[in-house]
């Protein structure tokens, strides 16, 4: 389809000519999926169609405890020092974002009165001021009332740089204004298409200022909150075992009717994916369970048991390799993997090449992941308009073996290759998961046949996911050669998803490990475009620039994607969820509830 006809029916949604339903489907025949149908409609400024949700309780409680299993156990109950999903996920018990994104990818109120639109007075026709009215009556569960001084105060709170909050780049370059007790703007310092970030989903949870207002800046780990979070969410905070239980009891002032309905919820962590999976499925023992990262073989198997099923959620979620650019050995001034060191082996291009080739992802997918995961050479893989056809993977070991020996790699008295004095002796890690280890270990039979030798390093989720600013082995700090892990897309937008690559998110000591971009790519056309890409209000010239983004990435070679993933849950059969790919599994917690036999 051509821009111009493109542009012609999203005004013809505009103006009442076109249905959006009849939009969004022209858009699916045309190989878009509905989420970047909405998405293109949201970034022209057109009003998200009212959510329809099937939900049948006609009171609030009665449901006894919704008991929800995570295999990585939630560490801390502060929404902006989460760098991690499981982190998020039990934060957003209780705390709540002014809006989140539904399985289609609309954008749905839930501290707002309303989705801000170009009709509603909520867009400013220049793309630069967003303006918000929250939904009155809406208590903190201390009684205390939830104002626009809240959402001014979080904003002050997590741009701070001294605070180190995860959620900073969402926060640090917007200013917001408090119109009255319940109304505030956001304005941007260019004309904005993605507005939809500051105050929703996973990274816009609102904290109180009354209990914050002491604790911001350097202060901000002292917090009691911290780990005993007062929120306006479904339940509120009884007790909390960092990396084993969250407990919850039913909030009686929720601001939604007959919600929730369960009457309390234990979040428990531990173990692995597959006792999570057996738990639900095959024992019915839990309500729950989050990211059933197992063969698909041995998900069928536990299903057939008949206690429960397995959900698999279209998502933007990637499985990926990163290689090394800095010295994860060397310390400088105080960290390693420092931006003022280089790999002694990544930073030949050549050696990137061969390590992409040593990667056999179609192994990977048809003999570990089956219905659960797609092979792909592209980081960038949903909405599928933002998927580049310019990248394509090869699995290869002559041709890396090839490619080494031509660069001057050659192989020692030992087997391993090596140049100059130092050897091709990587250390790999990654997270304790039954799926990750067999990845691990294809990828290191492989770089064994081409003179490679990798020592598989397993850490546990919880420590390799944390913010533990002591702990050497998180993610973030990045102190090995490779590592490999899921980065999670929160939204149905390119944006907050692709702004791990850009410079200003650095991991690094200054920032307490919490930027983004753990990778430590560095490229000043990438930022380029991405500054593009930020202000570029026509959503057809705002896709072509992520697509190029996503190959910016991948020719780099730091990057070596593996296994698109959807998102695969398991449930009880009588639990009825609302689960999206566009946001947490507990953004919807407050629709969630068990049905009962007739």
């Amino acid at each position: 389809m051509q821009e111009k006809q493109l542009r012609t029916l999203i005004e013809d949604v505009r103006e009442g000519k076109l249905p959006r339903r009849g939009f969004i489907q022209q858009m699916v025949g045309l190989g878009l999926s509905a989420p970047m149908a909405s998405m293109l409609l949201m970034h022209a400024g057109v009003a998200n169609s009212q959510a329809i949700v099937n939900y049948k309780p006609t009171k609030r409680g009665g449901g006894g405890t919704l008991k929800a299993l995570w295999w990585q156990g939630t560490t801390l109950l502060q929404p902006h020092f989460a760098s991690g999903t499981k982190d998020q996920e039990g934060s957003r018990i209780f705390y709540e974002p002014l809006g989140s994104w539904d399985a289609d990818g609309n954008l749905v109120p839930i501290l707002a009165a309303e989705v801000p639109t170009r009709e509603n007075g909520g867009l400013s026709p220049d793309g630069k001021v967003v303006t918000w009215k929250l939904k009155k009556g809406v208590t903190w569960h201390d009684g205390k009332p939830f104002t626009a001084d809240d959402c001014v105060f979080t904003w002050e709170y997590a741009r701070d740089p001294a605070t180190a909050a995860v959620t900073s780049g969402t926060f640090k370059d917007v200013k917001v204004e408090k119109v009255d007790s319940h109304t505030i703007k956001v304005i941007f310092p260019k004309p904005t298409p993605f507005w939809a970030t500051a105050f929703c989903a996973a990274e816009g949870m609102i904290i109180p200022k009354h209990l914050f207002a002491d604790y911001i800046g350097g202060k901000s780990r002292e917090a009691p909150t911290n780990l005993k979070p007062v929120g306006t969410g479904p339940y509120k905070f009884v007790d909390f075992k960092p990396g084993d239980m969250v407990r919850g009891e039913i909030n009686m002032n929720y601001h939604m009717p007959n919600r929730p309905f369960f009457d309390a919820i234990e979040m428990k962590g531990g173990g692995d994916a597959v006792s999570a999976a057996r738990a639900v499925l095959q024992t019915g023992e839990f309500d729950y369970a989050w990211n059933l990262q197992v063969e698909d073989e041995v998900l069928k198997r536990m299903e057939a048991n008949g206690k429960g099923k397995a959900y698999i959620v279209p998502s933007g979620d990637i499985e990926f390799i990163q290689l090394n650019p800095t010295d994860p050995v060397t310390e400088v001034d105080g960290e390693r993997s420092s931006i003022k060191t280089t790999h002694f082996a990544f930073s030949d291009p050549k050696v990137r090449e061969a390590m992409a080739l040593l990667a056999d992802r179609q192994g990977i997918q048809e003999f570990v992941y089956g219905r659960t995961g797609v092979a792909t050479g592209i980081f960038l893989n949903n909405p599928p308009k933002f998927k580049s056809p310019n990248n394509k993977f090869e699995y290869n070991v002559d041709k890396a073996i090839a490619i080494l020996e031509a660069a001057g790699w050659k192989k020692g008295a030992d087997g391993i290759r090596e140049k100059g004095g130092k050897k091709m002796k990587f250390v790999y890690q990654t997270s304790i998961n039954g799926i990750r280890q067999k990845e691990q270990a294809i990828v290191k039979q492989a770089a064994q046949k081409a003179g490679i030798d990798l020592e598989l390093k397993s850490i546990t989720a919880s420590v390799f996911f944390s913010s533990d600013v002591a702990n050497p082995d998180t993610y973030g700090k990045f102190y090995a050669d490779m590592q490999m892990y899921t980065t999670t897309m929160t939204q149905p937008d390119a944006e907050r998803f692709m702004d791990q690559y850009r410079t200003n998110e650095i991991s690094s000591k200054a920032n307490k490990w919490q930027g983004r971009n753990i990778v430590r790519f560095r490229s000043e056309e990438y930022d380029k475009l991405f500054s593009a890409a930020e202000a570029e209000l026509d959503p057809v010239k705002r896709v072509a620039l992520f697509v190029q983004m996503n190959d910016l990435v991948i020719k780099s070679g730091y990057i070596i994607p593996l296994i698109s993933r959807p998102r695969v849950r398991g449930a009880a059969l009588k639990l009825v969820t609302q689960l999206t790919g566009w946001d947490l599994d507990f953004s919807g917690l407050h629709n969630w509830y068990r049905e009962t036999s007739a």
